[in-house]
């Protein structure tokens, strides 16, 4: 211990002139294994101050970890069994020590109360169960301590030799010759000096006894007149501190009376404030209480009093404040002006809404070139000078905004149902170009029955009227047709109609927008937003929650937003939708080539659109949804129409219904999606169409009895390649492409089978000859078989005389004319064909003649010139 004593002074202490004058190896109670060292260090300067340090150590390193001054110290439990090894401190908290040696508790325990018992006079920390034989016998304890430590107590005796001395000890050692060489001669000659200097001091006290016994005396009185200027001393050192805890009294008083004020003066402010936030000025108060919205000074008034008041109840007032009585007093009147407000606010705002809803407004004129729906700006005009007072609602009184926003959709879409409904009507007297006013009620359904009674008068009463414009349908079997004027017409007025709902609609969504406040949301489901209604720790958390959870996803509150707008629009426009899919469902039921029209026109309105989200592009894109469903239906009818198309019963088949009025719809489509962006639907419909007529035409070919199948196909895939090539649509040129190779396959195929071989017994003799060659015989010696000999050839070439075969061909001639009709002109085509079949079969024979009979001179009765000559004439002569 002694050791680690000196290591510690010297590498912790003594740098900053400090003496240990105790320690102890201690633990905490409960944790043994981590130990350090407690020790009591007192510094070497003035004024003199006792620290206590626990120090820890690892591996000869050591340093502080705690330090107290030892006025810090606030008691001391000892713990009353002697042999315990525990002991508490109390500084700013109790520390609980367990000590390894019980000599060092002791002596560290007596040190600790020695020091407070000097240095702390006026506020000694209490010993709790400390012996009282430590405290009286403390000296004995201490020299206990001595004998333990004999070196430390050697270390702490040793002084250092003063400069004076030291020079002394030179000169007398420079008086003596030997005092280094010889130390021990040295040391007998000092002691025999100083012998000798203790005689002559004795004899000098006796000398002077009587001296000595005055000056006993004058010391006796210096120690009588010390200890009075002792003891006053103590006395002025008790008033002293006395005065030092009076003064450190009135300094804490002091500080709590700065406190005091500072606290009274941020209070008085903060009152200030709230009173200055919570005052409503007497104007403002009438204003509230008896508002005149009928003039335009009384409605800046009331707004100005509105605004004044969500102002002072949405005051930003620390929530302790919220709960005093005058605040809620105050709370209590506002809410008592809010309601007498938003009552006069709501009755006349819903007196107006329900003026303007039953105003006649301007009615629809009707011109040529001229169809316009009427625009509500005077209404928008008139109600846009109480905006604010709207807005006040929305944030104050949220059951009257809701109401009022009711009655205002309620009112105006009367207003909009009428003028909507007669624009329409307007729009289908434009297109039918009828001049004459509308009937009683529904003219619409009157037109629709009046057509198809017509048509069942025409079609009779066994017959259904069928929709015109189907391609699998005889076209005199088709209803009442449109004319191409009529659909131009339809097509001007249907754009102009969009062109008119256009700004219509964008104003009233405007002014509904800025007037209800419809781009901003309530952060909160309360009727009335403030901030004075004194909520609980709880609800105020929940509505915060609710709050945060709004502001933070900016795209949900744009969609919320565009669904609150879009929400009110639909109120308001309840018809329109209705309306405009009424307006192309009558036009469709007429003509199914309208919803074409309708088609490319949403389409591009849609597209156009720049605020895609609006509620008209929304009604735009529902009605082209439904338009394009009818567009498909009208494709899928037309593919049924094909499929379940039927020849005629006439002699001569002639061209198909669906490919004879493809033509037409081919054209009028074209016409319509021309540089449209719906052009990918129309060439998908094209495909499929061309590829059920792919389809159709040999089933359809072989279900006429009469003409053959072969011309059938060849007159139909004719007049379908030579449309497809005038129309030069691209989506369709490779089917272009087929329908030219099957037209020639049907051709081929029909020559093949109705020319035949009208020299067939040559053919015949032929097919002998040949079969002769493949069996080995040589072609030069063909003539010496009994079969074929020459004269067996010369007979069957004198059965077939020019004459003869003409005949034939004039026969072959009428068939095929009987075969084909005149609108297609195929009749020279297909006669040609058979012409190069003949030359074919003639320049064959004539082949064979010269190969297998050489120099037989044996040739036909006709040449190819009179093969060209018979072809001619007949074709000529019919």
């Amino acid at each position: 211990m002694t050791s680690l004593r000196r290591t510690l002074e010297k590498d912790l202490f003594q740098p900053n002139e400090e003496h240990v004058l105790t320690m102890v190896h201690v633990s905490k109670l409960l944790k043994k294994k981590k130990t350090s060292f407690l020790c009591i260090v007192v510094n070497n300067e003035k004024p003199i101050s006792v620290t206590i340090h626990q120090v820890k150590g690892e591996k000869n390193l050591y340093k502080k970890k705690r330090s107290w001054q030892l006025n810090e110290l606030k008691s001391v439990d000892v713990i009353k069994d002697v042999e315990t090894h525990d002991f508490d401190l109390q500084f700013d908290k109790v520390y609980k020590w367990f000590a390894f040696n019980l000599q060092e508790r002791q002596n560290f325990i007596i040190t600790l109360w020695e020091q407070c018992q000097k240095h702390l006079p006026k506020q000694k920390p209490p010993f709790q169960n400390m012996p009282e034989e430590w405290k009286t016998d403390s000296n004995h304890l201490i020299q206990n301590e001595v004998t333990v430590a004999p070196e430390t107590v050697e270390m702490e005796d040793y002084l250092a030799l003063t400069d004076r001395e030291e020079q002394d000890l030179e000169k007398l050692m420079g008086q003596c010759e030997f005092a280094v060489s010889n130390a021990e001669a040295f040391m007998e000659a000092l002691a025999r000096d100083l012998s000798v200097l203790d005689g002559e001091n004795v004899h000098s006290v006796l000398a002077s006894e009587q001296q000595v016994a005055q000056l006993m005396v004058q010391i006796e009185a210096a120690i009588a007149e010390a200890e009075k200027v002792e003891a006053r001393l103590d006395a002025y050192d008790e008033v002293l501190c006395h005065i030092r805890d009076t003064m450190e009294k009135m300094e804490e008083k002091n500080l709590l009376m700065e406190v005091a004020c500072r606290n009274n003066q941020k209070l008085l402010d903060e009152l200030d404030q709230v009173i200055s936030q919570l005052d409503l000025p007497h104007k403002h108060q009438m204003a509230l209480i008896d508002a005149d919205l009928t003039s335009a000074q009384g409605l800046q008034s009331a707004i100005a009093a509105g605004k004044a008041l969500m102002a002072a109840m949405n005051a930003e007032i620390h929530p302790a404040l919220v709960r005093l009585a005058a605040v809620q007093e105050q709370r209590k009147r506002f809410e008592k002006w809010k309601t007498k407000f938003s009552q006069t606010i709501s009755r006349h705002l819903n007196n107006l809404f329900i003026h303007l809803g039953n105003d006649a407004g301007e009615t629809l004129s009707f011109h040529a070139r001229d169809l316009t729906l009427p625009k509500h700006n005077s209404i928008h005009t008139e109600l846009k000078a109480y905006t604010p007072l709207m807005h006040w609602c929305k944030a104050m009184d949220r059951k009257a905004y809701i109401a009022l926003s009711r009655v205002y959709t309620n009112s105006l879409s009367k207003l909009y149902e009428r003028d909507i409904k007669q624009f329409f009507e307007e729009a289908k007297q434009q297109i039918s170009g009828s001049r004459e006013k509308k009937g009683k009620g529904s003219g619409s359904n009157q037109d629709i029955t009046g057509k198809l009674k017509h048509q069942a008068q025409q079609f009779g009463p066994s017959k259904s009227p069928v929709p015109s414009g189907l391609l699998g349908v005889e076209r005199e079997q088709w209803g009442t047709e449109v004319d191409e004027a009529e659909r131009q017409r339809f097509d001007d007025v249907l754009e102009r109609v969009l062109a008119e709902l256009e700004p219509v609609c964008l104003a009233e969504q405007n002014f509904c927008v800025s007037f209800f406040q419809l781009d901003v949301l309530s952060p909160t489901t309360k009727n009335t937003q403030t901030t004075l209604d004194g909520l609980t720790a709880e609800v105020k958390e929940e509505v915060d929650s609710s709050s945060s959870t709004v502001a933070i996803p900016q795209k949900k509150i744009e969609k919320q937003i565009n669904e609150e707008v879009r929400r009110m629009m639909s109120d308001l426009f309840t018809c329109l939708e209705p309306e405009l899919m009424a307006f192309i469902s009558y036009y469709e039921k007429i003509d199914s080539f309208y919803c074409m029209y309708v088609l490319v026109r949403l389409s591009q309105h849609v597209l156009s659109a720049e605020d895609t989200g609006s509620f008209l592009s929304k009604t735009y894109g529902l009605a082209l949804v439904k338009v394009k469903r009818i567009f498909d239906n009208f494709m899928k009818a037309q593919l049924k129409s094909i499929e379940e198309a039927k020849v005629n019963r006439k002699s001569k088949c002639g061209i198909l219904s669906y490919v004879e009025n493809f033509e037409d719809f081919a054209r009028t489509a074209e016409t319509i999606f021309k540089n449209t962006d719906r052009r990918t639907d129309l060439d998908k419909s094209y495909i499929k169409l061309v590829g059920a007529m792919f389809e159709a035409i040999p089933r359809n070919a072989a279900e006429h009895h009469k003409t053959p199948q072969e011309v059938v196909k060849m007159e139909n895939f004719h007049h379908l390649y030579a449309l497809l090539s005038q129309l030069k649509i691209g989506v369709l040129d490779g089917l272009r492409k087929d329908a030219k190779q099957k037209y020639n396959d049907a051709l081929k195929a029909y020559v093949t089978q109705y020319f035949g071989r009208p020299l067939i017994k040559l053919n015949v003799f032929f097919e002998g000859v040949l079969a002769k060659v493949a069996q080995g015989v040589k072609e030069s010696e063909i003539s010496y078989q009994l079969a074929y000999s020459k004269q067996e050839l010369r007979k069957v070439i004198r059965e077939y005389p020019a004459r003869e075969v003409k005949k034939g061909l004039e026969n072959l001639y009428r068939k095929v004319e009987k075969h084909l009709c005149e609108q297609e002109s195929l009749l020279q085509v297909v006669w040609r064909a058979m012409q190069e079949e003949f030359i074919q079969q003639y320049k064959a024979i004539e082949d064979l003649i010269q190969r297998c009979y050489p120099g037989a001179m044996i040739t036909l009765d006709f040449s190819i010139q009179d093969i060209l000559d018979f072809f001619s004439e007949i074709a000529l002569s019919h």
